[in-house]
């Protein structure tokens, strides 16, 4: 009986927040099918560790989701989780100007997550985190076990990043369509 509440208590508190788990595992392994095995993994995981949960359930499952998509990823695409200097990212002035807002505005849903897919995996992770699943830096901070300001420069950097793939994804677009058009 016992076990059943433990059931109901996981279904109840951890199912709610198991699109936000997928939608990570996704954008951090870039497949499908990969993602659902993940995630899956991780729901496991969670169950096992559901005793063990303290705070808020969805940055907590988020970790467990992240740590397992990382242990995929080493396993599977090294290349992926190559290691990143933070420190090299707190140097880099960052854009006061919304320029990221701005470019995510003039463009469509493929070409803005074509150029998130591109991202380094450390940035791809905190811009999901922080601007699709709307979590504060100090949950990001918990799930990606980093300090604060490391989450903030990693947010500034995927942003500028996101925002240059972004203006370059529009110009070979704008230059497509012009070629096209010259050519009728």
């Amino acid at each position: 009986m016992k076990n059943q509440g433990r059931h109901g208590d996981f279904e109840r508190v951890i199912l709610p927040h198991l699109d936000a788990a997928y939608n990570l595992a996704r954008w951090l392994t870039r497949n499908d099918h990969d993602a659902q095995d993940v995630a899956q993994e991780a729901l496991l995981r969670a169950y096992r560790f559901f005793d063990g949960l303290r705070g808020e359930p969805k940055p907590w499952l988020l970790a467990i989701v992240r740590n397992s998509c990382f242990t995929w990823l080493k396993a599977n695409r090294p290349a992926d989780t190559v290691a990143f200097n933070d420190g090299i990212a707190e140097l880099l002035p960052v854009d006061d100007d919304g320029s990221e807002v701005q470019a995510a505005h003039n463009c469509d849903r493929r070409t803005l997550n074509a150029a998130i897919a591109t991202l380094p995996t450390q940035f791809r992770e905190v811009l999901i985190l922080r601007e699709l699943e709307d979590l504060s830096y100090k949950a990001i901070a918990r799930i990606a076990d980093v300090p604060m300001g490391t989450v903030m420069s990693r947010l500034a950097r995927a942003r500028r990043l996101l925002a240059e793939s972004l203006r370059t994804l529009s110009n070979i677009s704008a230059t497509h369509v012009s070629v096209r058009s010259a050519a009728h």
